[in-house]
């Protein structure tokens, strides 16, 4: 294994523990419903800080000319496998229970493998660049993967599901970040230059789109002052990064 891949691999497992931990969040019942929003909402300013401060710049190097139609790409390469797969998706505790089903539970765990397969693209590509951008990808994507874990164990409990399938299927979107990883480093050079602005595109979706609206549900400052506390957390590590 060549330093990049072993590297974006160990930062992988640590973030695809995240989803573990969302998942025993719910199945141990111990849990603070707004501990999760904090989580959501510092997770939302750190990847927006990401997104427009560390992906899109490395990409306008990587891609040249392609990589707004590539950020686009991204972008909407989400917003499909969300509404066809995960139609009933939306993060954190599923309320919902009488209108849960087997299908939607299925629908929705799909859904939710393709979106966490390309958390592991996404450190992957960020760690070809540079071992600082990687660091700051890889806090991205570990500060929404415990409200990634958490939400779809909700789902499976609310389909009559046992806590330990609820478990099974948190763990299982870690190791899809895994497999993203490893995806990724077996296409070679290929997909390189297109994976940053691809990923950055899928990560904006997921910070503004998917995140900022559960964000927007609790009125008041202390949820607003969250998210630019994530955008100063990424600042601090964007700057820190570098000297890792």
């Amino acid at each position: 294994m060549t330093p990049p891949f072993s590297v974006a691999l160990l930062f992988a497992l640590i973030a695809a523990a995240a989803n573990v931990i969302g998942g025993l969040m719910v199945t141990q019942n111990n849990w603070a419903h707004r501990s999760l929003r904090y989580f959501i909402a510092v997770g939302s300013g750190f990847m927006l800080g990401t997104v427009f401060l560390g992906m899109i710049p490395e990409s306008v190097e990587t891609a040249k000319d392609w990589w707004p139609a590539l950020l686009l790409g991204g972008y909407l390469l989400v917003h499909f496998f969300e509404h066809t797969f995960a139609t009933h998706l939306h993060f954190g505790e599923e309320t919902h229970h009488d209108e849960m089903n087997i299908a939607l539970g299925v629908s929705a765990f799909i859904g939710m493998l393709v979106h966490t397969l390309f958390d592991g693209v996404a450190i992957a590509a960020a760690f070809s660049v540079s071992k600082a951008l990687g660091v700051t990808v890889f806090v991205a994507m570990f500060l929404h993967k415990i409200p990634d874990g958490f939400t779809i164990a909700s789902i499976v409990l609310s389909t009559g599901n046992t806590k330990g399938r609820a478990l099974l299927a948190s763990s299982l979107l870690g190791v899809a970040t895994l497999v993203g990883v490893v995806a990724y480093h077996f296409t070679g050079p290929t997909i390189q230059p297109f994976a940053l602005p691809i990923s950055a595109g899928r990560t904006l979706y997921v910070a503004a789109t998917d995140l900022m609206p559960e964000v927007n549900r609790e009125h008041g400052f202390r949820m607003a002052l969250l998210v630019f506390a994530g955008m100063g957390l990424f600042l601090l590590v964007h700057t820190i990064a570098p000297s890792l």
